[in-house]
């Protein structure tokens, strides 16, 4: 059932958490939330170790130690066609921790580690024909990425890490009441839930052609999520068609990111990050139901789901300025793309092209401490279908989806030592 969760969880994780397009939390600490994730060359604090870890080998000599907490507003969704199909999605407010810390250097090796929540879901539909297929879509994701740079030269390093993955999820499905609506709907339901652990890797390079110059390359891996858990499926008036194990797979894309900033002074600085996810790995939501008794699953929940995704551009321009009053103010926004193609949207995600705007601050308090906080908006675009276009039975009548998106609130505190 895990895997069943993640696989549709992970199409519904856009409109879940956050901001990037599929599942994607990029946003992992004050200053990527502040940057709009515009944060890839120029890092400064313990998150170097998760945005670049080939950028530890030029921090100075002490330990860095950040942590923070996100508040994730999600707004309803709702779909609009006409009585009795119209619904909206539950409101969901979320709460994500980010930890990093990045180690005194060893010689020209250097090491850090990371905790964070790179994606995520919640999406729950209470009305009659959305909660048919998605009455609750939730997916928790955990990372601990330990990393390592290695200073080549004075002016070039290289990093990478391991990423361990934790993820468990719930999925359910129930069509009782679109059945007492309308008797050619039949009923049936699903609750499924699993977890699964995975590992990948992530990849860094950082060059400093000049002293207020910065180039960064950074790669994290794709990683399979092979989910397994159980699944209970019943059908009136048949009651319990299938209460066993099951299993699906699917990606948790690779993604490179390209970056360059430029530095004025030691005042004012300027980011432009390229990122390109590669969700075309993602063609299908195939579910596995292993136990006695598989021969009586419905078609509709054992036969594979297309989702056919585009891999994605990501364009964000972040800029900070240092203030003389220990303020240092960040502000970010972002093109963002969706993988998702309208053919294949169904109600777990109604994802959509998005605009990404970010600002937030910090505070030196002491020569050792520092706090702060960011502001997140993503905005995502109306979507507009045509009948007959979609292979959701009732996406298929047309209609339009709108609302959505997510309001993020970072909080956070820093120390060096």
């Amino acid at each position: 059932m895990g895997r069943l969760v993640k696989g549709l969880a992970l199409s519904a994780i856009a409109s879940s958490v956050v901001m990037a397009g599929g599942y994607k939390i990029p946003e992992q600490s004050i200053n990527s939330m502040a940057l709009g994730a515009a944060y890839v060359a120029h890092t400064t604090g313990a998150d170097t170790a998760y945005y670049n870890p080939a950028n530890m080998a030029f921090m100075a000599d002490k330990q860095y130690v950040e942590g923070g907490i996100t508040l994730a507003n999600l707004p309803r969704n709702t779909y609009t066609l006409g009585a009795p199909v119209s619904g909206q999605s539950k409101e969901e407010n979320l709460l994500i921790p980010n930890f990093h810390y990045v180690a005194n250097a060893m010689g020209d090796f250097r090491w850090g580690v990371s905790l964070t929540v790179p994606g995520g879901l919640t999406k729950r539909w209470e009305t009659p024909f959305q909660k048919a297929s998605a009455e609750e879509f939730t997916l928790k994701i955990i990372e601990l990425n330990p990393s390592v740079s290695y200073k080549v030269v004075d002016n070039f390093s290289i990093g990478g890490g391991i990423r361990v993955i934790y993820s468990e999820g719930v999925v359910k499905s129930n069509s009782a009441d679109a059945a007492a609506i309308d008797p050619r709907v039949p009923s049936a339901a699903r609750d499924m839930n699993g977890d699964t652990v995975e590992f990948g890797y992530n990849l860094a390079l950082a060059y400093k052609p000049t002293s207020d110059v910065n180039m960064a390359l950074t790669y994290r891996s794709n990683i399979d999520l092979k989910e397994e858990g159980t699944a209970k499926i019943s059908a009136a008036p048949f009651g319990t068609l299938y209460d066993g194990d099951a299993s699906v797979t699917v990606p948790l894309p690779a993604a490179l990111n390209l970056a360059v900033s430029k530095t004025w002074g030691n005042k004012f600085t300027l980011e432009f990050n390229y990122e390109r996810t590669f969700w075309s790995e993602y063609k299908n939501l195939d579910f596995d139901y292993t136990s006695p008794g598989s021969a009586f699953v419905p078609p509709a929940f054992d036969d594979p789901i297309a989702r056919d995704w585009q891999d994605t551009n990501t364009f964000r321009l972040g800029a900070t300025a240092v203030l003389d009053n220990k303020f240092t103010v960040m502000m970010g926004f972002a093109i963002d793309e969706t993988p998702t193609q309208t053919k294949t949207i169904g109600f777990e995600l109604p994802d959509s092209d998005a605009k990404i705007f970010s600002m937030g601050f910090r505070y030196q308090q002491s020569e050792n401490l520092s706090w702060g906080a960011a502001f997140l908006y993503d905005s995502k675009e109306p979507i507009a279908l045509k009948a007959g276009g979609q292979d959701n039975p009732v996406l298929n009548n047309g209609g339009s989806f709108g609302g959505g998106g997510a309001y993020l609130t970072t909080v956070g505190v820093a120390y060096e030592f």
